[in-house]
């Protein structure tokens, strides 16, 4: 029996190589991917956003910890194609037109592949065009950041460009970053918004009834 709590613990720790060793472990012992994936990395990035939402982790925390994750997940994804698990949903990520910050993006990213999520990672001055594509590739979920307020009206246009398109009723939009708010979320039509990474997998969930 594989002991996927520990490997969940591994995780939250960031220790990038006994995750790797305790998934293929888990793998060589004959436990269905779903289960490694679920009780063992999933239950583990759970945890860290959980700390990150309470304070209790920061940046550099998550980060460590998503590194230990994607050592686990590089082992289980070849497994995970073969048995068709579906993800929780799958989700365009990226940095509004204009706009060239991506910590934030990247953190949010990390934690919605961590929860389940089959992420589109579009990067950084991502034009609406760009983010429409990705709806035709399947994308069910559109995350939106920007840092700036001057860039802020891109998520409007990305918006309206669907709107204009006749997809709008396609897709969820999400949006984040810091100037961002509930307010403007609600006055450019977007579906939901997040504070922070934590909460974005949350409202990701929420907004597509996972």
């Amino acid at each position: 029996m594989a002991d996927l709590q520990a490997l969940a613990d591994a995780l939250i720790r960031g220790d990038r190589d006994t995750t790797a060793q305790l998934t293929k472990a888990a793998i060589d012992g004959g436990t269905p991917p779903a289960e490694i994936l679920n009780k063992g990395l999933i239950a583990g990035m759970a945890v860290v956003g959980e700390r990150f939402k309470n304070n209790e982790f920061y940046v550099p925390e998550v980060l460590i910890a998503a590194r230990a994750m994607h050592a686990g997940m590089d082992l289980l994804k070849p497994l995970i194609a073969e048995s068709d698990i579906q993800p929780v949903g799958r989700a365009a990520i990226g940095t509004v037109k204009g706009d060239l910050h991506d910590i934030g993006k990247n953190l949010v990213a990390m934690m919605l592949e961590g929860n389940g999520f089959e992420i589109f990672d579009l990067g950084v001055d991502v034009t609406p065009e760009k983010f429409m594509e990705a709806v035709d590739n399947g994308a069910n979920i559109i995350c939106l950041s920007a840092l700036l307020t001057t860039t802020m009206p891109s998520m409007a246009d990305t918006i309206k460009a669907f709107v204009e398109a006749g997809k709008r009723g396609k897709v969820k939009f999400l949006i984040g970053g810091a100037p961002v708010t509930q307010n403007y979320a609600d006055e450019i039509g977007a579906d939901g918004y997040a504070p922070d990474a934590a909460s974005a997998v949350d409202k990701a969930k929420e907004l597509l009834g996972a």
